[in-house]
């Protein structure tokens, strides 16, 4: 196909309440969206690094001045017939993964458009049926946390994640299991905890029967989660520092995880993330599916890639309804009685902005013709 046009917008949603990490508290989610267009056709996709670079060295402006600057020029006029040709042209940037995750989830969009086929189906899905798992920031107090993961677990959702960091970790587990001793749970660290200094509250978590630690340790490293592998039961699962198949493919080598998030932005895309959940299938490591809390649109794109057979740990997927008042999308993502999110045949990723209030949430916008 070639690429006839291409614009991309710089995108902020309230967040019904703040979500509180170990790397801070948001209360507005700034993403990058871009649209690409083809034979009358366009497609969008969507990547979220957060205002600030707390997540990642990536921030929302930078992504989008990169995409502005770099990479939207190189590609319009441009004869892009998969994934890979479009990669190849973004090659010689560096680094800048969401930026071009935002570009290539866009490519996937269009093409799957055009040839009347839903992205899930594309991507090699096997069924539209995504479990979905129920997250949980720092909260203001325990017994806030404990009556949240009570209504979770009313509801029927699989499994509980919670956001920990210094002085909201073992307390707060030794609430949590003494509440709920059968739950499903796991800790997502957020690269908060140092392993010289905090190896004893490392070990701890063993005592609570976890699924697993998500990221621990600074969020590049590999080696020290290796070493801290080897000293403890519970399996580690790598987010932040899994930026690609060569990080993967490192970290299988040393042993630093038996468990990784993959995130379509984190890795710069979904062929990236595809190859990522083929090599977790073919080592015999566990994968699943996590969020940044997207739109309708980003939100749309990772609930296609969890349709991998591969990724059977429930997914980071939201009701457009858990964060924002109103998300930008017709459909909105929803989730049946069973807690899942069910796709559909509709031909792209299936959620599309609705103009007027994607217009609403636009910071900046620019666009290119060729």
């Amino acid at each position: 196909m070639e690429i006839e046009s291409a614009e991309i917008r710089y995108v902020v949603l309230p967040l019904i309440s703040p979500w509180r990490t170990a790397y801070g508290e948001d209360t507005t989610i700034h993403s990058v969206m871009v649209r690409l267009s083809s034979q009358g056709v366009e497609g969008w996709g969507e990547a979220t690094p957060f205002h600030a670079p707390t997540y990642s060295p990536e921030w929302a402006r930078s992504v989008y001045e990169v995409g502005r600057e770099f990479f939207l020029p190189r590609i319009v006029g441009q004869e892009l017939d998969s994934a890979m040709d479009l990669m190849s042209r973004l090659a010689i940037f560096k680094g800048n993964l969401f930026a071009k995750a935002s570009v290539e989830t866009a490519w996937w969009a269009l093409h799957c458009k055009l040839i009347g086929q839903p992205l899930w189906r594309v991507l090699g899905g096997r069924d539209p049926v995504v479990r979905c798992g129920a997250d949980f920031g720092v909260q203001d107090t325990i017994d806030d946390l404990l009556d949240l993961i009570q209504k979770a677990v009313d509801t029927g959702y699989p499994r509980i994640k919670l956001k920990v960091r210094h002085g909201w970790d073992i307390e707060v587990l030794e609430a949590v299991r003494s509440t709920f001793p059968d739950l499903v749970l796991h800790v997502d660290c957020n690269a908060g905890y140092d392993l010289k200094d905090d190896l004893e509250i490392l070990r701890a978590f063993d005592r609570f029967n976890l699924a697993m630690i998500e990221q621990p340790l600074y969020h590049t490293d590999l080696i020290e989660h290796a070493e801290l592998q080897r000293q403890i039961e519970t399996p580690i699962c790598l987010d932040e520092s899994i930026k690609g198949p060569r990080d993967f493919l490192l970290a299988l080598k040393i042993g630093a995880c038996r468990v990784v998030n993959v995130k379509p932005g984190r890795v710069g895309g979904l062929h990236n993330a595809v190859q990522i959940h083929d090599m977790a299938c073919d080592a015999g490591i566990e994968a699943w599916v996590g969020g940044m809390l997207e739109s309708g649109v980003g939100a749309g794109i990772c609930a296609a890639l969890a349709t991998l057979p591969g990724f059977i740990y429930p997914a980071d997927l939201f009701p457009s309804s858990r964060f924002y008042r109103q998300d930008i999308t017709e459909p909105l993502i929803e989730q049946n009685e069973n807690c899942c999110v069910v796709l559909g045949e509709t031909p792209g990723v299936g959620f599309e902005p609705i103009p007027r209030r994607l217009d609403s949430a636009t910071l900046y916008r620019q666009t290119f013709e060729r």
